[in-house]
């Protein structure tokens, strides 16, 4: 009797953690077999891949979620054009992810080369590095395509690192990601370059993507993936105070650049290693006042839309223009015990998670962002069983833009630019359906 009672008990606890752990329930899972696009240089239509987009499977145990997925997302990826030879291919990937992260109370654990994460689209996170490095012996880089190796072979810590995201930024497709050997990732913060304040990419003038989400400076940002110690990630903004209070703030980075014209065995600070071209030239600096900066980690201990009691988070940092900033999501050190691995196979009995990320049209939640808009609107939704029409209507009537969301993708970015000012109409419809919300344009 005390064996079924604990079976009974361990099922309930099981069914109670898919019911209410994100690190379950907000994968973005590809129920309506949508495949991945790229860009190709040149071609004005994006080629379609044979390859299934976003997440394929979610399946559980009591203390990881095991999640299959290809690495491709339901954003169009490509071209990349500082010589990178690589498409984003499918990755056939099995990450085991912890359900119950810890803090790990001694020694730190420093991020490393290739995966330190994984978004809610099954695309992967790396760190800050790019492989590069400078080799003080020989006075030049070492490492990557075309270099010298550095001492102590691939991905071997030198005491200069090159900072991926300011030195390969001419390769980063319009969502601000690349492959290494066909696996597409993300340095920094998902979202699109055209979506910035100011604009440090003009790839998606020729070439757009949607990216994974859209920075909104009045909302909470979505839950966007989970790092290695199993800990959640957002976006750029969230509650300025910890307790989930004091409105909403962009959540920022405490580390800046050193004040420096010269580096110890290292190159010169010059227009070719400028300030911020290693990862060595930022220092951590504490702000013990104000709770929106984050910890060494880059993140902190705070309650979420997801998390109403509070879990330690890491946050895509951003500056005051929504340029990445270092060290962009997660690090150079884990908060927790790094857990979280690629796996080949799954070795223990699990329960596959039937995901309700298809909704019906009627529990549709949309948000139109940003309201008043200038260059662009946003309509991001959760992912439904059919396409969606997005009509912007005048005041006269007249369908001025038209777009449509995918099955499988859960965001547009329209270009009003060339719009009057004024008040329109954003409708949202399916074959059976439509629903409306205004938006005001004021540039």
């Amino acid at each position: 009797m005390k064996k079924t009672f604990t079976l009974i008990l361990t099922l309930s606890f099981v069914a109670l953690n898919a019911q209410t752990n994100p690190a379950i329930t907000k994968w973005l899972h590809n129920t309506t077999n949508i495949m991945g696009k790229h860009w190709v240089v040149g071609n004005a239509t994006p080629t379609n891949d044979a390859v299934l987009a976003n997440v394929q499977q979610i399946r559980y145990s009591a203390n990881w979620v095991y999640i299959n997925t290809n690495g491709i997302p339901a954003y169009i990826t490509g071209p990349f054009q500082d010589g990178n030879p690589s498409l984003a291919t499918t990755q056939n990937a099995i990450f085991k992810i912890p359900l119950n992260p810890t803090q790990n109370t001694g020694t730190v654990t420093a991020s490393t080369p290739g995966n330190i994460g994984l978004f809610i689209n099954g695309v992967a996170l790396f760190d800050y590095r790019d492989g590069v490095a400078w080799n003080n012996n020989t006075q030049s880089i070492c490492g990557g395509p075309g270099n010298t190796p550095c001492p102590g072979g691939p991905g071997s810590t030198q005491a200069w690192n090159r900072d991926a995201v300011p030195a390969e930024r001419a390769g980063f497709d319009c969502a601000k990601a690349h492959p290494a050997m066909g696996n597409y990732h993300h340095h920094q913060n998902p979202s699109a370059f055209n979506l910035d304040l100011v604009v440090t990419s003009n790839v998606c003038d020729l070439y757009p993507s949607d990216g994974l989400y859209v920075i909104n400076t009045t909302e909470h940002s979505p839950l966007i993936g989970f790092a290695y110690d199993g800990f959640p990630i957002y976006g750029a903004f969230g509650f300025t105070n910890t307790d989930g209070t004091g409105g909403i703030s962009r959540i920022k980075s405490s580390y800046q650049l050193k004040n420096q014209t010269t580096r110890t065995n290292g190159p010169a600070v010059n227009t070719t290693y400028f300030n911020g071209y290693f990862r060595e030239d930022y220092e951590f600096v504490a702000h013990p006042v104000d709770p929106s900066y984050l910890d060494a980690h880059n993140g902190r201990f705070c309650v979420t839309p997801e998390y109403p009691n509070g879990i330690y988070c890491y946050f895509a940092t951003v500056d005051a223009n929504h340029k990445s900033t270092y060290p962009y999501v997660v690090g150079p050190t884990f908060y927790g015990n790094v857990t979280a691995s690629k796996v080949s196979t799954v070795a223990e009995s699990t329960t596959t998670y039937t995901s309700l990320a298809n909704t019906e049209f009627n529990d549709l939640k949309v948000i139109v962002y940003p309201n008043p808009a200038q260059d662009f609107i946003a309509v991001q939704t959760q992912m439904t069983q059919s396409n969606l029409k997005i009509e912007v209507i005048n005041m006269l009537g007249e369908v001025v833009k038209t777009n449509e969301i995918l099955q499988g993708s859960t965001l547009i970015v329209i270009d009003s630019a060339t719009l009057y000012n004024g008040t329109y109409i954003i409708k949202i419809s399916d074959s059976k359906n439509c629903t409306t919300q205004k938006v005001i344009i004021n540039k």
